[in-house]
């Protein structure tokens, strides 16, 4: 027997034992929502009646035989569903509810993979399909395998049953958690005061003038997550390689000024500290993807493979106008905006933030930088949720050593959907190529 003559993975008698648990518990509705809709039911007649139950369910009425019989009758679906006597069959099928998640399970499994099946029919038809680029189809169906891992999740339209509860269980969290950082902490004190730390499904923007500390800043957050707070991170270079990043990485971490480290002129206490951070840095969740003109689809394609694989919470991609849009032959600014909605597309998709460096207009130079000056495209603006810039004086003082002095910069915060803007005090250290707190601000 050939594939296509095969019947599609299903269980009806998981299906039927489903609902039949349902009409004896209409409690264990909540149980079974977070696997079913009635699409996943391989049974028209049972999705027919688990529709039912869940349009009493959403009126808050108890459900019943005779409730999901009168509702069915009223949406003229009774027959459909198989009638009165099949409805009352399904109650004899299982003795007990106990059981209702491990029979939703089963539906949900099976479901899956009749989805695989739909997917890779559609995977060999594209890939059979020479007008379509080989790594379109890649990206494409890497984007239905994922969506497929995350199915256990509600996609679209949302009912507020669903809807309701998570928001409570959302505050009841945020209420047992006494800090008040609920996102993903950049390290720096006042802009995690002021934005909470950067949260699920964000585009945050970095905007700056070129040699005002962009990579570092950025660097300097993804330390921070991924060495100090063991946060599993990406961080996509597609200016430095990634050797040059490392260099920059062991400076900030051993705190050695990174020219000694590039002329290789350490003394041992110095050494030592590099031998210590190592260490750190070895240990920890932070994945660097060195690759020069990098397409937007290689670029989304690896994000969902650094989520999947090593359950990324957070990604920084330096910067945005490096990224090559598939589509090269409209203007260079609509080329950005494809960009730009893709990344926040990218970030809702992964629910994780995702930190974009972006250049500004050579107009602001010599003073702070505004919305305005962001370059190529206003569609940054209108699809970032936080957008921030580097400001300070390019003028370096040096000490007795001949190393740069500590640098005085504000980060301004001049969007942010749901906080404050505003300033916030950093120092910058370019011996190591790092930013701090100004509080903290070390003698070094």
């Amino acid at each position: 027997m050939s594939l296509k003559d095969k019947v599609p993975p299903h269980n009806l008698d998981a299906e039927q034992a489903t609902l039949g648990a349902l009409l004896l518990d209409w409690d264990a509705v909540g149980e079974v929502l977070p696997y079913l809709r009635p699409d996943r039911f391989y049974s028209f007649q049972n999705q027919k009646i688990f529709e039912a139950i869940l349009s009493l369910f959403n009126k808050g009425i108890h459900g019943d035989l005779l409730t999901i019989q009168d509702e069915l009758r009223s949406s003229g679906q009774l027959e459909a569903a198989g009638g009165s006597v099949y409805l009352s069959s399904l109650i004899d099928t299982v003795p007990t509810s106990a059981n209702v998640e491990y029979y939703a399970k089963i539906v949900f499994d099976h479901f899956i993979r009749r989805e695989l099946i739909k997917v890779s029919s559609s995977i060999v038809s594209s890939a059979h399909d020479e007008t379509i680029e080989s790594r379109a189809v890649l990206e494409s169906a890497q984007q239905k395998i994922f969506e497929l891992t995350d199915s256990k999740q509600t996609q679209g339209i949302k009912t507020m049953d669903e809807e309701v509860s998570q928001t409570l269980e959302m505050i009841q969290k945020l209420c047992n958690d006494k800090s008040d950082l609920n996102g993903i902490p950049s390290g720096f004190t006042s802009l995690d005061s002021m934005t909470s730390g950067f949260h699920p499904a964000e585009l945050i923007i970095v905007g700056a003038r070129p040699s005002m500390g962009k990579t570092a800043l950025a660097l300097s957050m993804a330390q921070y997550t991924a060495i100090e707070k063991h946060i599993p991170t990406a961080f996509f270079s597609l200016e430095m390689s990634d050797k040059q990043l490392m260099l920059r990485l062991f400076a900030q971490e051993a705190r050695v000024p990174s020219e000694k480290l590039r002329a290789g002129r350490l003394k041992m206490d110095e050494l030592q500290k590099i031998q210590n951070a190592a260490g750190r840095i070895y240990d920890s969740p932070l994945y660097l993807v060195d690759t020069p003109n990098m397409k937007l689809l290689d670029l989304r394609a690896m994000a969902r493979r650094f989520r999947l694989q090593y359950k990324v919470e957070i990604i920084f991609i330096d910067y945005i106008t490096l990224i090559q849009s598939e589509n090269t032959m409209i203007p260079r600014h609509e080329q950005i905006a494809e960009i730009s909605r893709s990344l926040k597309s990218l970030a809702r998709e992964l629910e994780i933030p995702v930190v974009v460096l972006s250049q500004v207009k050579r107009d602001s130079e010599g003073r702070a930088p505004t919305l305005a000056d962001l370059r190529e495209s206003g569609s940054i603006e209108q699809d970032a949720d936080i957008i921030m810039f580097l400001h300070r004086e390019r003028d370096t003082t040096k000490d007795s050593d001949g190393l740069a002095m500590a640098i005085d910069t504000q980060l301004i915060v001049a969007k942010q959907r749901n906080g404050p803007i505003g300033p916030v005090d950093l120092v910058f250290l370019p011996s190591y190529t790092k930013f701090e707190n100004a509080s903290e601000r070390k003698g070094d």
